[in-house]
């Protein structure tokens, strides 16, 4: 898939690369064309002045220049694209920390995060069931900005042992009392890696499709 995807990363690009001569060259042609028939049929008692010549030679160099500067950053948003979905294929198998709520317990263990602008001096995590019901609070104390990581056994509030099994979970923080925005994070392993219009994305077990760009954090 790899060497696929780079080989026609290459195609695509000297594709533009080649459509882009071929375009600027037919309007270089074009314009002399049309210049040649102007100056044939001019007005011998008004002819054409330098001036006019110059400003009409001037525009259709910016023209060009347009074309081949739009195909030049075509070519080098395919190299790119294909240089990204390469690096992405890296991660299938490996897990990344990706924005969402939802938390998986297997076997007494599940991991969760978040995301802090600013230290704060106090941060909950509450674990809810599939009906929204609380069945547990992780007392994290204060923490630095950032990602904060955090661990659930499956114990809950009311001392009986959660079962395996997808849960959702919210984050409330605070500093001196005021409360800070906090992004929840979830834990989810890469299956595969798609390469669409909108760019590279992961396809995870627990998140499904995430944009590569929103990860943060590959463990």
């Amino acid at each position: 898939m790899s060497t696929t995807q780079g080989v026609t990363g290459s195609t695509a690009s000297a594709a533009a690369s080649a459509a882009a001569i071929t375009s600027s060259q037919a309007t270089q042609d074009r314009f002399l064309k049309l210049l040649v028939t102007q100056m044939q049929n001019q007005d011998p008692l008004n002819p054409m002045d330098n001036a006019q010549i110059t400003s009409q030679m001037a525009q259709l160099s910016t023209v060009t220049g347009i074309e081949t500067l739009n195909a030049t950053l075509q070519a080098m948003s395919t190299s790119f694209t294909a240089s990204q979905s390469l690096q992405a294929a890296t991660m299938i198998g490996r897990s990344v920390l990706a924005p969402g709520s939802s938390i998986q317990l297997q076997n007494g263990a599940a991991v969760g995060g978040f995301t802090l602008s600013q230290a704060v001096d106090q941060a909950v995590v509450t674990i809810k069931d599939a009906a929204g019901n609380k069945l547990h609070s992780v007392d994290m104390g204060a923490q630095k900005a950032g990602n904060v990581m955090f661990q659930w056994d499956g114990a809950t509030d009311g001392g009986a042992t959660a079962a395996n099994g997808s849960y959702t979970f919210e984050v409330s923080a605070k500093q001196g009392g005021t409360t800070v925005a906090a992004d929840s994070l979830a834990l989810a392993k890469v299956d595969s890696v798609s390469l669409g219009a909108t760019g590279v994305t992961l396809n995870t077990d627990v998140l499904g499709s995430v944009d590569v760009a929103k990860v943060k954090q590959i463990f």
